[in-house]
């Protein structure tokens, strides 16, 4: 990079807005955010890949391995399985809350997702918390057939089938999982979509997600 243009990156990364309240911000405030949003954007897939990195510190969980190798064996499992972009960043990520959100750190995931797939994966990640008591409610105190009062949505064979053959199997330390470097393209693919607007009543969920 010539001095020329480390200079001008430079200024542009210390320029910053000149207000401290909302309510006084000016027009060329919101012009220097609005450029500020879409390289900013752009780096969603290097975050990803460092919040899972992360995870590798977590080991207090009680499994035999991390929650990082867990979201590598249930994306590499998807990703053998042939599923599309779509499904294999829905397996990276469907645990990422869980250091935040332990609750309903499927909700999390899913909200992160909402505006990038398509309905059906936003919905299995949403509710594989539920459909997993059927792996472990009877050692919890959940109810194991909790999954059943979805019996009656279109999603629910694809939310069975993303947790008994991706999610609930994906805890062996033997499994020889793909790094996580070898997931970026597929965060980028998903990642550099136009988001739909989430908040759109009419529930179109398919607004700016690759066909």
């Amino acid at each position: 990079m010539s001095g020329s243009a480390y200079n001008s990156l430079a200024a542009l990364m210390t320029e910053s807005v000149s207000f401290t309240t909302m309510s006084d911000a000016t027009q060329a405030d919101h012009d220097l955010l609005a450029d500020r949003l879409e390289p900013y954007l752009a780096q969603a897939a290097d975050r990803f890949l460092v919040a899972l990195a992360a995870q590798r510190l977590e080991r207090d969980s009680g499994y035999q391995i991390d929650r990082c190798e867990h979201a590598l064996q249930t994306a590499t499992r998807a990703r053998r399985d042939g599923a599309d972009s779509d499904w294999v960043v829905a397996a990276l990520l469907h645990d990422l809350g869980d250091g935040f959100a332990p609750m309903n750190h499927d909700r999390m995931a899913a909200e992160i997702l909402r505006p990038y797939v398509r309905e059906e994966v936003t919905w299995v990640v949403a509710h594989h918390g539920v459909f997993q008591q059927h792996y472990t409610g009877r050692f919890n105190g959940s109810d194991p057939d909790a999954r059943e009062r979805f019996r009656d949505s279109p999603h629910f064979t694809a939310c069975a089938d993303f947790c008994e053959r991706w999610d609930q199997c994906s805890f062996d330390p033997e499994y020889e999982s793909d790094s996580l470097e070898s997931f970026r393209d597929e965060l980028e693919t998903v990642f550099s979509r136009t988001p739909f607007d989430p908040t759109n009543l009419r529930g179109d969920e398919s607004e700016g997600v690759a066909q």
